[in-house]
């Protein structure tokens, strides 16, 4: 049996749903439905599938640690994660998969799945990429997954299948006759009516070396951007770089436009698993559990007299009153109050602050590291607070400040410190000063998180304020 390789697409920035999901901690690294974020859930999704490798996942430079981490998590290896420089959409990105999954001398099929979706039935899932296997993909067909409707979602782009005499609505691959863009309602309550179209999931599954063979002949440049791309990578700790000046000449395109719509060998499986691409809070709301009233809340909410409404709080209480069809999200330093039925223009808000340089846009108060993470209490002029974690095991790098001091308190664990030539150690209600211009390091030699406040001061408080001259993570010098 030829070996399967999933090829996980871990790229996006979920701006849909912001504020939770933000650029540097999109969607797939949250846990949006059960305790596993989408990521591991996707996983975690492919075990019990036969002849299964390890997982390339392709992703944004600024998320490895993340991937890393949670892979870990659930005790998984991937074979490679590929990152980005930037983003150049899903042809070049599964180019480069395919590639790297022939580079030992094998040409196994990939199972091109994004890692944001939602899946209720796991195990239809499996039996689909069975049945899809067998016969369409090994004998050369380039595979799509698509989702029969559940009504006439303008959402979605449609995929329309050839309709043999007699063909069930669910099961048996079939020939694509063509793509299809996202319809107005009317023209979408068409296609579910014919029984011939489907959402396009964005999942696939085809042979490595027959996609390859494909973008050669559709899209030579994004195949030629790909294979220099992956030439000039450089592996770094548990990581492959691409080459950046080759990945940012290459071609953007998604492999809709770039193959698929253009070969004569796609095919579809309709499938009908409970997908969802929990592209926006509404399809988040469709999903969750619901009260009887349709309201549907994570976290400490309370809300009376309302109706489908979707709250999800944080770490205060989040109370509604007489509120109907209506989203409410809050975060630490950000709070969304939307129509339901105008939360796709979620992204238009995004958009707005980018464009003003406001960092809610991208960043959580909270933001995560690969040795931990910090916490943005309270800042003002010539001032910052933030809580600092430190995993067991892990350190900070050997830097410095140019223009800031900082005041270390330990409230929970054992930290030890490098101060210029001191090392010691901190354990709890202890502290300490480190001066402006200081070299040193946080580290944690023990078992348990250290847990410390840290007060800066000075003139400037930017996190490019960082001379680093030692560091684990293979992270630059400054």
């Amino acid at each position: 049996m030829t070996s399967l390789v999933p090829v996980l697409l871990s790229g996006g920035s979920g701006t849909r749903l912001w504020p939770l999901s933000r650029e540097m901690h999109p969607k797939q690294f949250q846990p949006l439905v059960g305790e596993k974020s989408l990521l591991q859930a996707t996983v975690e999704r492919l075990a019990g599938l036969p002849g299964m490798a390890a997982p390339i996942v392709v992703a944004n430079e600024e998320h490895r640690f993340m991937v890393a981490e949670q892979l870990r998590q659930l005790g998984a290896e991937a074979s490679a994660i590929v990152l980005e420089p930037v983003g150049r959409n899903t042809a070049p990105a599964i180019a480069v998969a395919a590639l790297q999954a022939m580079a030992g001398g094998e040409d196994p099929l990939l199972l091109v799945l994004p890692s944001d979706h939602v899946i209720a039935d796991p195990a239809g899932f499996r039996a689909a990429v069975q049945e899809a296997r067998r016969g369409a993909a090994e004998e050369g067909s380039l595979v799509t997954f698509g989702v029969v409707p559940t009504g006439p979602e303008t959402g979605y782009g449609y995929i329309k299948a050839f309709a043999p005499e007699g063909a069930p609505a669910e099961g048996g691959v079939r020939a694509v006759e063509r793509f299809v863009e996202k319809p107005d309602l009317a023209t979408a309550q068409g296609y579910v009516a014919s029984g011939d179209y489907f959402w396009n999931s964005g999942m696939f599954l085809f042979r490595a070396s027959r996609y390859l063979a494909e973008l050669e002949a559709q899209a030579p440049a994004i195949l030629a951007g790909a294979r220099a791309a992956l030439a000039g990578a450089k592996r770094d700790v548990d990581f492959l770089r691409l080459d950046r000046e080759a990945f940012e000449a290459c071609p953007s395109d998604s492999i809709d436009y770039a193959v698929m719509e253009k070969t004569r060998a796609a095919a579809v499986l309709p499938i009908n698993v409970g997908w969802n691409d929990v592209g926006s809070w509404s399809a988040l709301w469709e999903i969750a559990d619901q009260d009887p009233d349709g309201n549907a809340h994570h976290g400490d909410v309370l809300a009376l007299g309302c109706r489908n409404t979707l709250a999800w709080g944080g770490r205060r209480l989040v109370s509604l009153l007489g509120l109907e069809d209506v989203i409410v999200v809050d975060t630490d330093d950000a709070l969304l109050v939307a129509a339901r039925e105008r939360v796709q223009e979620v992204k238009d808000i995004v958009a707005r602050l980018k464009a003003e340089g406001r960092p809610q846009a991208s960043i959580h108060r909270k933001v995560y590291r690969p040795w931990g993470s910090y916490d943005g209490i309270d800042s003002g002029e010539r001032f910052q607070v933030k809580r600092i974690v430190v995993k067991p095991g892990a350190a900070l790098s050997l830097q410095m400040h140019h223009h800031r001091a900082e005041h270390w308190i330990v409230v929970k664990g054992t930290a030890r410190i490098t101060c210029e030539d001191k090392v010691f150690m901190l354990s709890e209600n202890q502290s300490t000063y480190i001066p402006l211009g200081s070299k040193h390091r946080l580290e944690n030699p023990g078992k348990v998180p250290v847990e410390l406040i840290e007060v800066q001061s000075g003139s400037y408080l930017g996190e490019d304020d960082i001379v680093r001259f030692e560091d684990a993570y293979g992270r630059d010098a400054s």
